[in-house]
């Protein structure tokens, strides 16, 4: 069946990839293939193309983390971490990106490759090589666990300060990812602030599962550049007016919104509310390997559904851009790229 005309021109817009998860990327063939190499049987809600919908509390993201944990489970050795990240670029280059900030947590894959340092250096390299033959800049985003101590984050964040950098596989940030329930937020600012130090930004998660009250509590104590999702905010009109005086951007994954119970549907995710009150809003997938849902699409739903013209969407892909860790350099070139296809895709 030919491609609608529509998506097409969503997949020919220059844009950039802030929030994806590394295992959480893939597709749900190249899971199976993973598995099938290390003779793992995937449950059936892994595979059988029907996204992941679960109630917004705590028994709903252990479900979402069991079901994370069993494919995580497959992408083990070398060849997997190296898979995964030439499977992220190759999706990413047929949806547009320029730029893809791929987030890890290394330590989930360090005791098949023999320890976190040569886990990340694996995914770096491989960031080099995919971002050489697909187009896209692969940048990596070192991530701690919330579910994890928090001196392991500062072991991260050592990790990652070594490998600091703007370019394709270099770590370009440092964030905190997993269930907001978990931990007191205050307890990571060590881990971010030796992050700081190596001129690491930092992107921790935030204001999706948790209101605002949670996510003034990791503005105050993190310090972010970027938050992952930051969706509540629309609840508090003071701290989203504070987060945008600030200049932090929002790295709005609205499929993960609708799949992890936070809104009932796409329409309710406050997208229009964000971009009307001027914040820097840049889409994201999140974990379409659960989710079912890719970059594209979520351009597709805030053209279709909540109604975003083609200059508005160019407007966020140059949001996304100019919130990424790309030089300058490189920025000014995607967006010059977005008003070429602003001309391009005019009627």
């Amino acid at each position: 069946m030919a491609e609608p005309v529509e998506a097409r021109a969503l997949a020919a817009l220059p844009k950039a990839h802030l929030h994806l998860h590394f295992t959480g990327s893939l597709s749900v063939p190249t899971l199976v293939d993973l598995a099938d190499a290390r003779g793992i049987e995937l449950p059936e809600q892994l595979v059988d193309s029907i996204a992941l919908d679960v109630p917004a509390d705590k028994r709903g993201w252990y479900r979402f983390q069991r079901f994370y944990d069993i494919a995580r489970a497959a992408v083990q050795g070398e060849d997997a971490l190296r898979t995964v990240v030439r499977s992220a670029a190759a999706e990413d280059a047929a949806e547009g990106s320029r730029r893809l900030e791929l987030q890890v947590d290394p330590t989930s894959y360090a005791h098949s490759v023999g320890g976190l340092q040569p886990a990340l250096e694996i995914i770096c390299d491989e960031a080099v090589i995919a971002s050489r033959e697909t187009g896209v800049q692969v940048g990596i985003v070192v991530a701690a666990s919330r579910i994890r101590h928090p001196f392991d984050a500062r072991t991260l964040a050592r990790l990652a300060a070594r490998h600091a950098g703007q370019g394709a596989g270099e770590v370009c940030a440092f964030g905190l990812n997993n269930n907001e329930w978990e931990g007191d937020t205050q307890e990571w600012d060590g881990a971010f602030r030796i992050a700081r130090r190596a001129g690491l930004p930092g992107v921790p998660h935030g204001g999706e599962l948790r209101g605002p009250e949670h996510l003034a509590e990791v503005v105050e104590h993190l310090e972010p550049t970027r938050i992952g999702h930051g969706v509540r905010a629309v609840e508090d009109p003071e701290l989203l007016a504070r987060l945008i005086d600030r200049g932090v951007a929002f790295e709005v994954c609205p499929a993960s919104n609708v799949s992890l119970g936070v809104y009932p549907t796409l329409a309710d995710v406050p997208l229009t509310t964000l971009l009307d009150a001027g914040a820097q809003v840049a889409l994201g997938a999140d974990d379409p390997l659960l989710f079912l849902s890719r970059l594209v699409d979520q351009y597709e739903a805030a053209r279709d559904i909540h109604g975003l013209t083609d200059r508005e969407l160019a407007g966020m892909a140059k949001a996304s851009i100019e919130a990424s860790f790309a030089s300058d350099t490189d920025k000014s070139r995607w967006l010059r790229e977005v008003d070429d296809w602003l001309v391009r895709s005019a009627p």
